[in-house]
């Protein structure tokens, strides 16, 4: 059973930046499109990146201008760099990859921003 592991969470201050990575531990065939999602106690988990197998990538409104996604489809990796961190950004990020069979789901990585 592949696996999903996220890195890169952590406390930073207002304005400051960290970058997210999140690893397959084995081959993904087919993959339709990597992403990012977050969620906060008591709200909805919701998508803050996409990024198709062809490149194309879509944010949240909310993160527009700030993160950015990219991938590696050869290595199952997908990363998400956040720039200027809001306190609204707080919340547990999730990686999720899917194929045409399973939407695999890592564990979750603490995101918190101090104001």
């Amino acid at each position: 059973q592949v696996q999903l592991v996220e890195s890169g969470g952590g406390l930073v201050q207002a304005g400051g930046s960290l970058r997210l990575s999140c690893a397959a531990s084995g081959t993904i065939f087919s993959i339709i499109y990597m992403a990012w999602y977050r969620q906060v106690p008591g709200k909805q988990r919701e998508a803050v990146a996409i990024i198709t197998s062809g490149g194309t990538t879509n944010y949240a409104d909310s993160v527009k201008g700030r993160f950015t996604i990219s991938r590696d489809n050869a290595k199952n990796t997908v990363d998400l760099q956040m720039n200027n961190l809001k306190p609204e950004d707080t919340a547990v990020y999730y990686c999720t990859i899917k194929n045409p069979f399973i939407n695999y789901w890592g564990q979750g990585t603490q995101v918190t921003v101090s104001s």
